[in-house]
């Protein structure tokens, strides 16, 4: 069992909900601490995407997440909230899957919720941010922010799911993608079958 994390989970608006999803349901399975924050546009996702019904919040996160004290969702207008500043402890903040318009916030500096802050003080603070977008075909400015953020530190895990370890089912895919970004943070996970083994 890996030791215990602090890890910010981010997700947007972009297609592909479930790796957010299996990515935080993992975490938590495994006795990781998850500070969630879902975009506006996220939970259109969730409702088109997942069929789960959005009006009741807490409810939606209930029946996706299920009941788990390590759990905490924040608004995205609360600044108040503790992962928003840098004297937090914090063992990073992955964003999956990341828009292209989040991303581009994020690689230009602009905070105007708190998942762009948040990733703002990941990268000010020098700790592990990743960056998982879901978006096809890229134009230059996409790749240019990218470039930006691996350049300001952070880290770009794109959802492009390998197929060495034989997949059956659409799980086999997703748990690739989210096994990968585990695996840059150091979280032990059996959700695929690694080369060699």
């Amino acid at each position: 069992m890996s030791e215990k994390k602090i890890i910010t989970v981010g997700i947007t608006g972009a297609s592909g909900a479930i790796y957010g999803v299996r990515f935080v349901q993992t975490l938590l399975q495994n006795g990781h601490q998850v500070h969630l924050l879902l975009t506006e546009a996220a939970w259109q996702v969730f409702y088109y995407e997942l069929h789960v019904q959005t009006e009741d919040r807490n409810k939606c996160l209930q029946e996706v997440f299920g009941n788990h004290n390590n759990l905490y969702y924040h608004h995205q207008q609360d600044f108040s909230a503790p992962i928003a500043s840098g004297s937090a402890k914090n063992d990073g903040m992955i964003i999956i899957p990341c828009s292209m318009g989040t991303l581009a916030k994020i690689a230009n500096g602009i905070s105007g919720n708190l998942l762009e802050r948040t990733a703002d003080v990941m990268l000010k603070e020098r700790r592990r941010l990743i960056i998982v977008p879901r978006e096809t075909p890229l134009h230059a400015a996409h790749l240019d922010n990218m470039k930006k953020i691996t350049e300001l530190g952070g880290q770009i895990v794109p959802a492009m799911p390998g197929f060495y370890h034989n997949p059956k089912t659409l799980d086999d895919l997703i748990n690739f993608v989210v096994g990968k970004v585990l695996d840059q943070i150091g979280v032990n996970h059996d959700l695929f079958t690694r080369w060699g083994e």
